[in-house]
């Protein structure tokens, strides 16, 4: 049941810009930075993001077939503002994990309960 497309469209006009204002700054959330893959546009995407044993994990929500992780993968990498910083991360990894394992026990549940069975992961560039 990965969340629908009309809700990615409204959150995408009406929420995203509201949650961006504070996800780059609370624990389990970031912002995704990335670039359109033909505009060169640059934008920014509020996301579920954790971190464990060096390597960052984002929910996708709405699964791996959006724009912001088709543009990632394409360029190799991406970057994320977490707790008021801004780290650039490369290797980015779609996995599928349909338990949520991944993810911190309260969030898992979430997780699942929307049928998110996938999370991107990549590490930070050193």
């Amino acid at each position: 049941m990965v969340l629908p497309r009309a809700l990615a469209r409204f959150n995408r006009q009406v929420t995203n810009p509201v949650t961006g204002l504070v996800a780059g700054h609370l624990p389990g959330w970031g912002i995704v930075i990335h670039k359109g893959r033909n505009s060169g546009r640059a934008y920014r995407t509020p996301v579920m993001l954790f971190t464990r044993d060096g390597e960052y994990r984002i929910a996708l929500t709405y699964g791996r077939d959006v724009d912001w992780v088709k543009n990632s993968l394409a360029a190799g990498g991406l970057a994320v503002e977490t707790r008021g910083r801004v780290v650039q991360l490369t290797d980015p990894v779609v996995h599928h994990d349909p338990s949520a394992s991944w993810a911190p026990p309260g969030v898992r549940q979430v997780l699942t309960g929307l049928s998110a069975e996938y999370y991107l992961e990549a590490r930070a560039h050193a």
